[in-house]
């Protein structure tokens, strides 16, 4: 098939999107597609690049920047973006070709008319890739208030985007139940569609634990973004609690909204079995792990909606058990524990997650087989391979 892919992020960008939509590409390309993936990118003076990296022909069309900016100005650049993208478009040598697919990725909501053009003049059908359920996790943690005049503005933008969807794949059944209304368009089609990872050699870190102050120490590590809806903050507290335990310690990499205040309160607590590094390639990751013991994961206790965060996916891989603090009914808690990867809580109290944190280690002591039931599940559920093909099959049936 002729594909054409969207997504806000692909490298050089290094946000766990970009890392899902590369993988993605590259293996639609191995199972013999024609992929051309469209990219808005700010970093860039000309109007359009062009370049193939690995067999996936990347068009980047500059756009205004979305990443690190205020959410008025964020709103903005995503707003303009489409709009952008279009007139970009127009002057690319590729804007006369036709697709056989349209497949875009969520988060961002706005590249609905991008899609609805390239949908009209190619007389295709399109492949929405959900990770995210927005508005309705920004009303949750509290970030707009329900039918405020925001929370009306970007519910319209996310239905435009649905309404131009043939298929949706959401990222966990439990978010199935958003969309009952839309799955009964006979027209359309929703289904679960995992979140992938393609395998990567751990070919080297930037970040050697064994030349720190955390040598020898059994490492918690957390890779990724570091944001108000992450939750990070129980994590930090999780630190403090086990700052008397001289045989643990946690690394937190990454960028984000919090990382300033992370490095202030790790200072003014002297928690000295605490490292917080910049963020790094995507491709460091896997060498990092290596030094690793458990991978953490946060989400603030205020959502609703259903995830299975990248960084989840990159643990498994890695064989690396986690120790998750999430909302309480999210999906990933019977994952977790019907699969035996790691220690789950819903209750946000330090308290109970320092409990986990000492069973999960004295599981790993006493030889639990973590590493080995991470690397099946990853295997199993989790890869490029498997999300690439149930994407084409997608394009090939039509809903009964």
């Amino acid at each position: 098939m002729r594909l054409i892919l969207l997504a806000s992020v692909y490298p050089p960008q290094r946000s766990s999107g970009a890392v899902q939509m590369r993988d993605l590409s590259l293996e639609l390309v191995r199972q013999g597609h024609d992929v051309t993936m469209l990219v808005p990118f700010s970093g860039q003076k000309d109007t359009w690049r062009i370049e193939d990296l690995v067999g996936v022909r990347v068009v980047y069309l500059k756009s205004l920047p979305t990443t690190d900016q205020s959410h008025f100005r964020r709103t903005i650049g995503e707003l303009l973006m489409p709009l952008m993208m279009l007139l970009h478009w127009h002057a690319t040598p590729l804007k006369d070709e036709r697709w056989d697919g349209v497949v875009w990725y969520s988060p961002t909501i706005f590249l609905g008319p991008v899609v609805h053009v390239l949908k009209f003049f190619s007389k295709c059908r399109s492949y929405l890739i959900l990770r995210d359920i927005f508005p309705e996790w920004a009303v949750d943690m509290d970030l707009i208030r329900y039918k405020s005049f925001p929370y009306r503005f970007f519910k319209t933008v996310a239905n435009y985007q649905y309404s131009v969807a043939d298929v949706i794949g959401v990222q966990s059944e439990g978010n199935r139940s958003y969309f009952q209304r839309w799955e009964e368009n006979k027209h359309k089609r929703l289904e679960v569609l995992h979140n992938w990872l393609a395998t990567v050699p751990a070919n080297g870190s930037s970040i050697v634990i064994r030349d720190t102050c955390l040598a020898g120490r059994n490492i918690f590590v957390y890779a990724g973004n570091m944001g108000v809806a992450q939750g990070i903050w129980v994590l930090m507290e999780l630190a403090s609690e086990l700052r008397t335990r001289s045989d643990i310690g946690f690394v937190f990499v990454g960028r984000g909204s919090e990382v300033k205040k992370m490095r202030e309160y790790a200072e003014s607590s002297r928690l000295d079995n605490t490292l917080i590094f910049d963020e790094v390639d995507p491709d460091e990751i896997p060498a990092l792990y290596t030094q690793c013991h458990v991978g953490l994961l946060a989400l603030d206790s205020r959502h609703k909606t259903h995830n299975i965060p990248g960084k989840f996916l990159s643990y498994m891989q890695a064989g690396l058990p986690v120790l998750a603090v999430v909302n309480a009914e999210n999906d990933i808690v019977s994952l977790i524990e019907q699969e035996g990867v790691g220690q789950v809580c819903t209750d946000p109290a330090v308290a109970v997650l320092a409990s986990k944190a000492e069973m999960l280690l004295d599981g790993l002591k006493e030889g639990e087989d973590y590493s080995g039931r991470c690397k099946k599940l990853a295997s199993r559920q989790y890869s490029p391979e498997v999300a690439a093909r149930q994407i084409i099959h997608a394009f090939s049936i039509e809903k009964d």
